[in-house]
């Protein structure tokens, strides 16, 4: 079965951390991909970043 694992966190060394910590469970042959994205928003006060990852695996 293929399924999926979302991540998403404010600050990229901690998705990062999560990833890493979630794929020491997987093993490589039952990986697929891992999909990565950033988002930015920009308003008068600051610059909020979002970065989040899906792993796709086998089960």
């Amino acid at each position: 079965m293929v399924q999926v694992r979302l991540f998403d966190e404010e600050h990229e060394r901690d998705l990062e951390d999560a990833v890493n910590h979630f794929l020491k469970d997987i093993s490589e042959r039952d990986l697929i991909d891992i999909k990565y994205q950033v988002g930015c928003i920009n308003n008068e006060e600051e610059q909020i970043y979002c970065f989040s990852a899906m792993v796709i695996f086998r089960t």
